[in-house]
Order: C-alpha cells, then sequence, then structure tokens
C-alpha cells in the first residue's frame, strides 16, 4: 500500500537515491521510494570511490557494509614512451584512503538496508512514476505498480534520481547539454585471476586504450576501446574476450563475471532545480569514466540536498535554502566533467600523433619537480570547496564554503574520526577551548536542533586554536571566526537559514 501523501518522492532507487533516502529518512522525513526494477542490478557497474565519497558514506552509517581494495596509485603507459604519468593515492585525507575500488551491488545493498531502517521510509520497487505536476504547494504524482494498478501520491518535494534517462529530468523540459562519446567500450569483469594486480593502470594506446584495476573479491576489470567495425555482438562472444585478455597470464583460468558494451557521455542540464523537484546524480549529470567521479558527484548531490530539505519541511530553516543546491553542486559537477574530459584526451588519444605529443608533453612536465609533484598529487582535481552558495561571505582561518577537515583524533580510549562528534544539524565547534552562547542565542540554536562541539587543537587543528566554526551538516563551513565571538557567529549563521 503506496502512502496518500509524503514528504518526499524520491524517483529512482540506485546507489545515489538509495543515499538520498538514508540521509532523509534519519531526519524522520517521510519518504516514498520507487524504482521501475524490482530489484538491485547484480552485476557491477561504478567502481572507484575517493575519499570525499568515503567520508560521505561514513555520515550515512554504511562504510562497514561493503568490502574495498585500497589503490596506492594510478599509472598511465604508453605505446611510445613507456611510463608517462604517476598519481600517487597511497595516501589518507580526511580520515580515509583517497582511492580505493568495491563491488556497486554490495554498496547498494547496505544503503538499501540503512534507508529501510528508518520508519518513516516506504520502498516500492517495479514502481513506474506515469506523471507529475507541480502546484506550486505540493507536487502531485501518478504511479503504477506491476500489475498497472495506479496510485496518486501527493508530495512537498520530488527529486528524480532515475538515471542519464531520467524521466523527471524530461517532464521539467530540461535537456543535457555537453558532449556524448560516440565510442563503444567493453567492460570486462573476472572473478580469480591469478597475480592480480594491485593498484589502476591505464594503457593510453591510441589503437586500443584498455583501464585495467583490481576490485575486491579477487575481481579483476578492464575496459577496451571498440575499433571501427567491431560490433557489440562481435566483441561479447566468448572468443573475443578470451583474444583480448590474452595478453595477461592465466585470464583463461578466471570465470567472466560481466561483459558489456557501453557509450559514456559529458553532459549536465542547466539547471538542478524547477519549483519543487529536484535532479541528482545521473539524472542531473553524466561523467565519463576516467576519473572515476560519476558516482562520488552524485552522492556529493545526495548529501548537500538532503540536509537542506529537511530544515526546510521541519521549518528550521526558509525554503530559499534549497536554491543553494544548484549554485553549490553544478559548477562542481561541471569542473568534475572537464577533469574527465582532460583525462580522456590522455587515455584515448585517438590516434598515434596526438599520443606521440600528448604522452610526450606530459612526460617532460614531470620532469619539473613542482609539476611533477603536482599532477601525481592529484592536483588537478577539483577541490571540494564552492565559490557561491549557503554561507556567510569572508575569509576566516577556515574556507567557508570548503570542507572541514577531518581529523583522528587520539585519548586514552583509542581514537576516533572527528565528524563522529558532529551530528546531522548545523555545529558550533569550537578547538582548543569551549565557546558559549549568550542566553538568547543559546535558545535559538537549541530550538534549530543545534550541538556545541569543543575538540583539542591538536593534529590538523593546532592552527585552530581558539577558535570556532559554524559546520553544516554536510561538513562544509559555514562560518568562522574567534571563540569570544561564538554569539555572533551563531546569530549570523541562523539568519542566514530563516531568511535566504
Amino acid at each position: 500500500m503506496l502512502p496518500d501523501s509524503v514528504d518526499v518522492l524520491v524517483v529512482g532507487y540506485g546507489p545515489v537515491g538509495a543515499a538520498l533516502t538514508a540521509l532523509l529518512g534519519r531526519y524522520g522525513v517521510g519518504v516514498l521510494v520507487i524504482d521501475k526494477a524490482p530489484g538491485i542490478y547484480t552485476a557491477p557497474r561504478a567502481i572507484a570511490l575517493d575519499n570525499d565519497a568515503l567520508r560521505i558514506l561514513q555520515d550515512v552509517g554504511v562504510l562497514e557494509g561493503f568490502d574495498r581494495c585500497e589503490i596506492p596509485q594510478v599509472t598511465m603507459r604508453s605505446p611510445y614512451f613507456g611510463h608517462f604519468g604517476t598519481m600517487d593515492t597511497s595516501a589518507s585525507i580526511n580520515g580515509h584512503p583517497m582511492l580505493v575500488t568495491f563491488y556497486q551491488p554490495q554498496l547498494e545493498a547496505a544503503l538499501r538496508r540503512k534507508a529501510e531502517g528508518s520508519a518513516s521510509v516506504t520502498v516500492a520497487c517495479s514502481t513506474t512514476l506515469l506523471g507529475f505536476s507541480d502546484e506550486g504547494v505540493q507536487v502531485r504524482a501518478t504511479l503504477q505498480d506491476a500489475r498497472g494498478t495506479r496510485a496518486e501520491v501527493t508530495c512537498k518535494f520530488l527529486i528524480g534520481v532515475d538515471g542519464a534517462n531520467s524521466a523527471v529530468r524530461k517532464a521539467i523540459g530540461q535537456e543535457f547539454r555537453g558532449k556524448s562519446y560516440k565510442q563503444d567500450w567493453l567492460i570486462v569483469d573476472a572473478v580469480g585471476v591469478p597475480d592480480n594486480i594491485d593498484h589502476v593502470e591505464f594503457i593510453c594506446d591510441p589503437r586500443r586504450p584498455v583501464p585495467h584495476m583490481v576490485a575486491p573479491g579477487n575481481r579483476t576489470r578492464w575496459e577496451f576501446m571498440l575499433a571501427p567495425g567491431e560490433s557489440r555482438e562481435q566483441m561479447e562472444t566468448a572468443e573475443s574476450i578470451r583474444r583480448l585478455l590474452a595478453p595477461w597470464p592465466g585470464t583463461d583460468k578466471a570465470t567472466i563475471e560481466r561483459k558489456a558494451v557501453y557509450q559514456f557521455q559529458a553532459r549536465s542540464c542547466e539547471k538542478y532545480r524547477k519549483g519543487r523537484v529536484f535532479l541528482a546524480g545521473d539524472a542531473a549529470h553524466v561523467t565519463p569514466p576516467f576519473a572515476g567521479q560519476g558516482l562520488i558527484s552524485g552522492l556529493r548531490d545526495a548529501q548537500n540536498l538532503a540536509w537542506k530539505l529537511a530544515a526546510v519541511i521541519s521549518n528550521r530553516a526558509a525554503v530559499g535554502i534549497l536554491d543553494s543546491y544548484d549554485s553549490e553542486r553544478r559548477p562542481h559537477a561541471l569542473a568534475m566533467i572537464r577533469l574527465a574530459k582532460g583525462l580522456g584526451s590522455m587515455i584515448m588519444p585517438g590516434n598515434a600523433f596526438k599520443a606521440v605529443i600528448i604522452h610526450g608533453f606530459i612526460k617532460v612536465l614531470r620532469l619539473i619537480p613542482p609539476v611533477r609533484r603536482f599532477l601525481e598529487s592529484a592536483g588537478p582535481k577539483p577541490k571540494s570547496e564552492y565559490p557561491n552558495g549557503l554561507f556567510v561571505p569572508g575569509k576566516g582561518r577556515l574556507k567557508r564554503g570548503g570542507l572541514l577537515p577531518q581529523a583522528r583524533l587520539r585519548d586514552s580510549n583509542g581514537s576516533l574520526l572527528s565528524d563522529q562528534f558532529l551530528g546531522p544539524h548545523l555545529t558550533l565547534m569550537s578547538f582548543g577551548s569551549e565557546c558559549r552562547l549568550d542566553s538568547e542565542v543559546d535558545a535559538l540554536w537549541s530550538q534549530a536542533h543545534g550541538t556545541i562541539v569543543s575538540i583539542p587543537a591538536q593534529a590538523e587543528f593546532s592552527h585552530l586554536d581558539g577558535w570556532c566554526a559554524v559546520i553544516r551538516p554536510d561538513r562544509i563551513v559555514l562560518h568562522d571566526g574567534p571563540a569570544a565571538d561564538a554569539s555572533e557567529l551563531a546569530r549570523q549563521s541562523l539568519n542566514l537559514m530563516r531568511h535566504s
């Protein structure tokens, strides 16, 4: 039985839809999440997560629910120059490895368990969105289940997380803008390859580029660019796959878990919101696979949007704060698309002449120590910060609109990541000493469910002694200043939330 009305209707129950539902559910928001499929798609698809994604999944509470392989490095090889590029991913950033691979069905299962553990969440698989209308104060949607039974549901907000062919995006008149790559690629996922690699490598041969990587469960993935004249039917045969894998010893003994031909895109729509309807994940933007940022960008969408919707639905914030979802997430998603396109030009240069120019130029650049360090430390990757959005403009010791660093804090009982001290609402965080609010602001802060946390000014926070900051639930710095000004910082932050 479907509810007649809910706070939020989520259309799409893939990993981004499930993460969004889980985050909304923890606030007690009434959510109906629907999906056309009867269950989890069991073949692996996305394969990479970075430290930002792991931090979001830490927030969702599913880090223990899926296996990961930590990737120490990403290498690039050219048929003309040999090894010409490396990215060192062995470091930990904000408490998490820079890069891991994972098995998507396992992560999806963990996210769904978390979402369905909330009493306010209703799940309806094998259910299709037939249409909807935004009536200004609510959205009215028509749904149909697998038996053909129709139901009408009203919601305060509707979120399309229904993939690159999003029906929600089309219904609100948004079109993808950008580039569609017509080149076919064959994904091969295998289990049981002997002497598996422990990293990610890109074989940047213009005749047939091949990304190759390790994954959990003794898995290996290859992606082969198809040559002109090679068809899907021809290249998905067992004979063709054996021929493609022949350069890697022992692959004849492995089990092929998945084989699929796909094309990728570099596209985004112009707005991620229209009225009471929002787009997230692949419904809003699709990213070439070379930077591994497709799913990660969707997870950033989910974390950014969930707490804002919950604050508006509970009347703790003005509906105007929802405008910041588009102004924050769309430019960042576009920056990640540009990064992926740039990497794509190195991985699939198109012909030998371009390969020699591009790969040779990068190899020469790496002879310059500062440039080499910049490239090897993922310097070109856009930072997780917003130039414009829901934060108080100005400069402090922290980057307003940027992610608060996460540190591992140690005491006699062991160590904890500092995010574990932050709640699902606004947090006033002081470093090295306690900060106090005057009685009026303290009452307003409590009404907003805000929390106050004091942590030692150690390690990553040593430069913040005597400082405090207002942190959003998605760990973005909303405001910061001297601890003595805590009341004014809190007051300005609450005003921003209520009058945006």
